[in-house]
């Protein structure tokens, strides 16, 4: 009979406990806010980018299915609506408040898009990489994996001028993580919703920082059966949120606070005035440090150093 409990067990379900440590945020913040925009249009499943379907995942189609052999031109036009118009919106909305952002891009999307690639840069964001293509891994060998990730990283640098320092794979798989450890560059990796805060795991280059992201405070969840339909709906979820950790870090128990955008869904207008709104509620509020996750991760190594 198979005892679960006789094998060591690859999960920690402890985390930092009943006292989180003090993250010493700069300027004794109670809160580290982070947004993320995910550049994925251009990247995702296409025949005319070689996969066997259409893409089915986050789009105004709720619970469509991929298209075997064929183009979906809808689900095209939706995703080519969050390059040409959504990240524009998303671009106009930060850069005037200057707020920083940490863009999650898609090699084969950013690749197919310099002019927003060029705006990125301009705006001085943080471009983590996104994998090479915005699709599911979950079925791919260890080796096909480590090859699409290599050369993630590889057109990456040639798009943007530099190799991502972050990594967010997103539609991942059991050998993701075991890559990019081995791989060692990052100085962090997101393939996490774990916690509220960086934390370290095992590699076998050294100690590596997890900077955790989120599924719920995301506009992904205007395209899931049990999520938001109204902008009024994200800004109450996405104020509740930062209402909650910024009181605990009046407490002493702060905290960071991730918020994942998407081009072609929070980019459209009714959505947009939402996060606008959103934006500026934060802004109206002193000790909140708004940072990328490359700022966050390089703080927590000097703040928190990995044990030996």
């Amino acid at each position: 009979m198979f005892d679960p409990f006789s094998a060591p067990y690859p999960r920690d379900l402890a985390g930092y406990g009943r006292k989180t440590p003090d993250p010493k945020w700069p300027g004794k913040a109670r809160i580290a806010v982070q947004f993320v925009i995910n550049y994925e249009e251009g990247g995702e499943n296409c025949l005319l980018h070689g996969d066997k379907g259409s893409e089915a995942f986050l789009s105004e189609i709720v619970g469509a299915a991929a298209w075997p052999g064929q183009r979906h031109m809808n689900m095209e036009s939706i995703y080519e609506y969050g390059a040409r118009a959504g990240f524009w919106r998303l671009w106009r909305l930060f850069t005037e408040r200057k707020m920083p952002v940490t863009v999650y891009g898609v090699a084969t999307a950013m690749q197919r898009s310099p002019e927003q690639v060029a705006a990125m840069k301009e705006a001085d964001w943080e471009i983590a990489t996104h994998g090479l293509k915005w699709i599911d891994y979950k079925d791919f060998s260890y080796e096909e994996e480590k090859a699409h990730i290599l050369e993630a990283i590889r057109l990456h640098e040639e798009v943007t001028g530099s190799r991502p320092l972050g990594f967010y794979q997103g539609r991942c798989s059991e050998h993701t993580l075991k890559i990019v450890l081995e791989e060692g560059g990052f100085a962090y990796s997101a393939d996490s919703y774990a916690d509220d805060l960086p934390y370290y795991i095992k590699g076998p280059k050294g100690p590596h920082l997890v900077v955790p992201y989120t599924l719920d405070a995301n506009d992904m969840r205007f395209a899931t059966p049990q999520g938001f339909n109204a902008g009024d709906q994200f800004y109450s979820y996405l104020k509740d949120s930062f209402d909650q950790l910024y009181g605990e870090g009046k407490e002493g128990q702060a905290k960071m606070l991730s918020i994942g955008l998407h081009c072609r869904l929070v980019g459209r207008p009714g959505r947009a005035r939402a996060l606008a709104k959103f934006l500026d509620y934060i802004q109206k509020h002193d000790k909140v440090w708004v940072a990328t996750r490359l700022d966050i991760a390089k703080h927590w190594r000097k703040a928190h150093p990995p044990k030996a």
